[in-house]
């Protein structure tokens, strides 16, 4: 059974930083690319970073570059998010996505709650 489960989210006051984690199970983690999206209420789900299945391709959009970091751990089948300068407008669910080389291969998990608030 596939799981993508979320964690390390929470209520950060602006400035500040998290690290949010993805442990997978359930398929070939080190074949799968492994992104990071957000979802805002009202708004549509946006990616935040993506990196390879060997980690040495790693993408952010342009919003996100200079205070994201995506890295992966294929030991532990774990994919991290490292947060930094939080603003309020980054509050939202964080999504951690799976995707392999089959259109059938992408795996969402539950998400996890990220609050930026004073």
């Amino acid at each position: 059974q596939v799981q993508l489960v979320e964690s390390g989210g929470g209520l950060v006051h602006p400035g500040g930083s998290l690290r949010l984690s993805c442990a997978a199970s359930g398929f070939a983690f080190s074949n799968f690319a492994m992104s990071w999206y957000r979802q805002a209420p009202g708004k549509d789900r946006e990616l935040v970073a993506i990196i390879g299945s060997t980690g040495r391709t790693i993408n952010y959009p342009e919003s996100m570059k200079d205070r994201c970091t995506i890295s992966r751990d294929n030991a532990k089948n774990t994919v991290y998010l490292q947060m930094n300068s939080l603003k309020p407008e980054d509050t939202a669910v964080y999504y951690c996505n799976a995707r392999g080389r089959l259109p059938l291969d992408n795996y969402w998990g539950q998400g996890t709650q990220v609050t930026v608030s004073s």
